[in-house]
C-alpha cells in the first residue's frame, strides 16, 4: 500500500469510528433517560420498556423497530471494533523503534486507557446483554420477568453494582477522549476555542453519561430504589 493510498485508509477509519462513535453517544443517552425511569417507580419503568417493544407501529409489527434498531447498532459496533482494531495494528507497525522507558506526559490517562477501556465496555455490554435482554440472569435467583424487578435485584447484589460502577468509569473515559478525537477527525478543532469547546464537550458527555447510568445503582443498593 503506498503513502498516499494508506493515508486515505487511515482518515476513513477514523471517519468511520468518529461517526459510529456518534452514533452510540445517541444511543446511550436515550438508554440513560429510559433507565433513569426507574426513580419513577414499578409501573413507569415497566411502561417505557413494554413501549419500546411496540415503537413503530402500526407501520411496523411488534418489536419491528427494536429489532432495527439492534441491527443498527450491531453494525456500528463492528465498524467501530474494526476500525480501532485495524487503527491499532497501524500504529503498532509504525514504531520502528521500541523504548525502554515511555512516557506519556502530553497524553491524559483516558487517551492512554482508550484502547483496553474499549475491550473492558466491550465485554460489560456482553455481560449486560445477557443480564437483562437475551438472557435475562437474575443474580438473586428472582424471576426475570418484570424488568424494574430484574433491575432492582441486580443492582441490590453490592458486587454487580460494582462492576457496573467500573465498567461506567471506563464509558467516561472513553467518551472524554473519543469525543476529542471524534471532533479532530471531523474538522472541528482547527481553533483555540474549538478546541477548548471540543474538550469540554467530552467532559460534559462523560459526566452526564456515565454519572447519569451510575445513579440508579447506587440508589438501588442505597435502598432508595426498591421494589
Amino acid at each position: 500500500m503506498t503513502g498516499a493510498r494508506a493515508s486515505r485508509s487511515t482518515i476513513t477509519l477514523k471517519l468511520l469510528m468518529a461517526v459510529s462513535g456518534i452514533a452510540f453517544i445517541l444511543f446511550v443517552l436515550a438508554h440513560m433517560y429510559g433507565n433513569l425511569k426507574a426513580f419513577s417507580g414499578h409501573d413507569a419503568y415497566n411502561e417505557y420498556a413494554a413501549h419500546l417493544r411496540t415503537l413503530g407501529e402500526p407501520l411496523l409489527p411488534a418489536s419491528g423497530f427494536l429489532w432495527i434498531l439492534r441491527a443498527g447498532l450491531i453494525i456500528a459496533l463492528v465498524v467501530h471494533v474494526y476500525a480501532a482494531a485495524a487503527l491499532w495494528r497501524r500504529a503498532k507497525r509504525a514504531r520502528t523503534q521500541r523504548y525502554v522507558v515511555k512516557k506519556n506526559l502530553a497524553s491524559s490517562f483516558s487517551s492512554r486507557w482508550m484502547r483496553w477501556g474499549g475491550v473492558a465496555i466491550l465485554l460489560f455490554l456482553v455481560w449486560h446483554l445477557l443480564n437483562f435482554s437475551i438472557g435475562k440472569v437474575n443474580v438473586s435467583g428472582g424471576a426475570t420477568n418484570d424488568p424494574y424487578n430484574l433491575l432492582v435485584d441486580t443492582f441490590d447484589t453490592w458486587w454487580m453494582t460494582i462492576i457496573y460502577l467500573l465498567a461506567m468509569l471506563a464509558l467516561g473515559m472513553h467518551l472524554h477522549h473519543g469525543t476529542w478525537s471524534a471532533s479532530q477527525t471531523l474538522g472541528l478543532t482547527n481553533t483555540v476555542r474549538a478546541r477548548r469547546n471540543a474538550k469540554a464537550l467530552g467532559w460534559i458527555l462523560a459526566v452526564v453519561i456515565a454519572g447519569g447510568f451510575s445513579l440508579v445503582p447506587i440508589f438501588v443498593l442505597a435502598g432508595v430504589i426498591t421494589k
